[in-house]
């Protein structure tokens, strides 16, 4: 074989450098040609006073390296520590993550033993953009973000993906039926590509009654793409009814760089018993080695790993009566599957990795034309806890702002509409938005939005965020008020 692929690694916090030290143990032993630089992440660089728990060296390994393989790590309590992950993933642009869930039964349990699915979740966008602000005494927010190429890119992904491993149906899950601008552009956008792979059948879920199914006939599925935060939820879901989540590894993929990883957590509960499954991060690196060029490699472990699960040697997460045979520990599991190293497993289907799956797909960004803009209004969102929340109390007075027809048409609160004429049952808090535009929908100025939030300031209100309101092409590009 060629010469050792340099690879970043992390040995975690809690149980990750247990595992990390067994799966890596099981990769030297199956003869991948591997050279590690070593780097510390996680809790001890969390205390250090680094909100990213990564050092600025730990950066530049896995620009050097770029491939990452990744213990689990540690975030300490309280605020001001951001998620490690989400900052890799979006530093380095790893823009898909994806996530194999298949039923090994009837050596780990399960209801489901004909489940065999993969979940590809945009790993970038979405509520974990992480942009969050406070602006009254009772109400914070979390604004979703969600691109066209973003989506696109992801889209596009799981179709080269289900493409290039003779997969027969991708799915989409979205909350278009709620929301109908974030979630409908990415179900708009899947509808579109879609059209490029004929061969490929497609459907579409809402995420409320695809999770339901994930977990009572999962058996349906076969490629699931979805937004950040219905995937992180639905492949744990997946991972759990195929029989552990601690069986699952990951790969987080972008243009340049990738990381694989286990699903699961520290588990600091169980740090240093010795008793820890590694199979999560295991299968990761299986991922890890295909992507790098060594299929061979990924093929004999991950059937050695099979075959160590057909002889009952099982970790006591998934040990079970009648199926075990040895309740094995973290070390012993791993020297069982390496004793098993060039063997294939007799009732499982053996793995089979074709080098042309080390090839890079295509997931280039197409685009859109460019749409007329036009600036038709604004949203003013005000803190105020006065007169007892009356809402027509606080609409008759913004009601005095008014620049050339730039006038209040609706308040809201938490989404509903209250004035004019709300429903005096509505729970109100002391966060309000303002819609002011014409009552013909025509364009208006910048200078006139200013002038009118300074009206609404002078009038003594605390404006505490705006958002401008636009059309493109003609069409609204905000969303109605519950109500309106």
């Amino acid at each position: 074989m060629s010469s050792k692929r340099k690879i970043t690694v992390a040995y975690g916090d809690g149980i990750g450098p247990e595992i990390m030290e067994a799966t890596i143990n099981i990769l030297e032993a199956a003869g991948a040609q591997l050279e590690y630089d070593v780097i510390e992440i996680g809790e001890q660089v969390y205390l250090k006073g680094i909100s990213s728990g990564m050092e600025p060296s730990a950066f530049e390994s896995l620009r050097e390296t770029k491939v990452f393989l990744k213990a689990p790590i540690t975030t300490p309590q309280g605020g001001g520590f951001k998620s490690l992950n989400v900052t890799t993933r979006t530093s380095f642009g790893l823009f898909a993550n994806v996530r194999p869930c298949k039923a090994f039964s009837p050596f780990i349990h399960t209801h489901f033993p004909k489940t065999d699915m993969v979940i590809i979740r945009e790993n970038e966008e979405d509520l974990y953009a992480g942009i969050e602000h406070r602006g009254t005494q009772e109400v914070v927010q979390s604004i979703k973000l969600i691109s066209q190429p973003g989506s696109e890119k992801i889209i596009r992904y799981a179709f080269e993906y289900a493409k290039k491993y003779g997969r027969k149906k991708v799915t989409c899950m979205t909350k278009d039926n709620i929301m109908k601008l974030a979630d409908g552009l990415f179900h708009r956008t899947f509808d579109e590509i879609a059209k490029e792979y004929p061969s490929i059948q497609t459907d579409h879920k809402i995420i409320d009654i695809g999770t339901a199914l994930i977990a009572d006939r999962p058996e349906i599925f076969d490629v699931i793409v979805t937004l950040n935060l219905y995937g992180d939820i639905i492949s744990d879901v997946a991972a759990q009814v195929t029989g552990s989540v601690g069986l699952g590894g990951s790969a987080n993929v972008g243009e340049e760089v990738a990381m694989f990883e286990a699903i699961h957590g520290s588990a600091p509960d169980i740090a240093g018993m010795g008793i820890a499954n590694p199979s999560g991060l295991l299968n990761g690196a299986i991922m890890m080695l295909v992507h790098i060029g060594q299929p061979e490699v990924a093929e004999k472990i991950s059937n050695a790993w099979m075959k160590t699960l057909e002889d009952g040697i099982h970790t006591g997460d998934v040990y079970q009566e009648g199926i075990s045979t040895i309740k094995a520990g973290t070390k012993e599991f791993a020297q069982a599957v390496i004793d098993r190293l060039g063997q294939l497993p007799k009732t499982m289907v053996p793995a089979s990795f074709d080098k042309d799956e080390t090839a890079p797909m295509n997931t280039k960004v197409k685009g859109k034309p460019t749409q007329k803009k036009e600036l038709i209004g604004v949203d003013v969102f005000i803190d105020w806890n006065e007169e007892g929340r009356d809402p027509n109390v606080i609409g008759e007075k913004l009601r005095q702002a008014n620049v050339n027809g730039l006038q209040l048409q609706l308040i809201t609160n938490r989404g509903v509409k209250v004035f004019p004429a709300g429903m005096r049952e509505t729970f109100c808090t002391d966060h309000w938005r303002a819609r002011f535009a014409k009552a013909d929908q025509s364009k208006v100025s910048h200078a006139q939005v200013l002038e009118l939030i300074g009206q609404v300031n002078n009038l003594g209100f605390d404006t505490i965020q705006t958002a401008n309101l636009y059309s493109f092409d003609g069409v609204r590009g905000y969303s109605l008020a519950q109500g309106e």
